[in-house]
């Protein structure tokens, strides 16, 4: 029985992972050309595909957990909702971490890789919502001021891609570099996948031998001020800056375990 339902993960697996492309080809072709039809404004268009890929990753969450390939604890629900204009940050141990705040996370915006703008399956949703890419690390900058100033929640994972299980976290100053800029601290959460799955060094049909849990759990609000009134140039406060988050999320492994590499 253990290794039939291990098969029948995996193929359930694939029909989620099939249901997301084929998703995002359908909304690109219906629900967002109705949008661009319907709403002139162009700020209010894109408020609306957000929200409409907002309820779409809800639905895609309760997918994967009627089909049983996934279990959630979305301890951090209540924060995300009331949520406005805010920085929120997380380690980033799977590949559908970014789908899951996005689902509990109402205005959320995120950055994304200059690459998924060619992605067959996601690029007129990407167009759509307006999220920003990262081609441009000036322009990035100023982009992301904006959205939060809109109102926007902002996701971003200071690792910049997923984590490797079994090493330590290691944060780049994107994040740092942001929030300065916008003068922004950050919702801090904490991510645990166990056992680890969709990790970047797997394929999608490598399951784990036992259902996976992704659990979300609020840390605390950090506040910048005392990086704010630093005197030093801004290159060295964001590097001072991305030291002690790097510090806190390893401080928050400690408390709370990472992910552990399968077996």
């Amino acid at each position: 029985m253990q290794q039939l339902n291990h098969w029948y993960r995996i193929l359930a697996t694939g029909f989620c992972f099939a249901t997301f492309g084929i998703g995002g080809v359908l909304l690109s072709v219906t629900v967002f050309p109705l949008q661009r039809l319907f709403i002139s404004d162009v700020e209010q268009r894109k408020r609306r595909a957000r929200h409409t890929v907002h309820i779409t990753f809800k639905f895609f969450i309760a997918l994967m957990r009627f089909v049983g390939i996934f279990n959630f604890n979305f301890t951090a629900s209540t924060q995300l909702e009331q949520a406005r204009g805010q920085i929120i940050i997380a380690n980033h141990p799977s590949l559908i971490d970014v789908v899951a705040l996005i689902a509990m996370t109402p205005h959320a915006d995120c950055v994304v890789k200059a690459q998924l703008f060619s992605n067959p399956f996601m690029r007129g949703v990407i167009t759509s919502t307006g999220y920003i890419s990262n081609s441009d690390p000036d322009k990035l900058l100023d982009d992301c001021a904006a959205s939060l100033e809109k109102g926007n929640n902002l996701i971003i994972f200071p690792e910049g891609t997923r984590s490797t299980p079994g090493t330590e976290l290691a944060f780049q100053r994107g994040a740092a570099n942001i929030a300065l800029r916008a003068q922004r601290g950050y919702l801090a959460l904490y991510i645990c996948c166990q056992p680890s799955t969709l990790t970047k060094q797997e394929k999608w049909y490598q399951v784990p031998a036992t259902k996976p849990t992704l659990s979300i759990q609020y840390l605390k609000h950090i506040q910048l001020t005392a990086y704010l009134e630093q005197t030093q140039s801004p290159s060295l406060v964001a590097r001072q800056l991305t030291r002690d988050l790097q510090h806190f999320y390893q401080q928050a492994v400690k408390q709370h375990g990472l992910f552990e590499t399968r077996t």
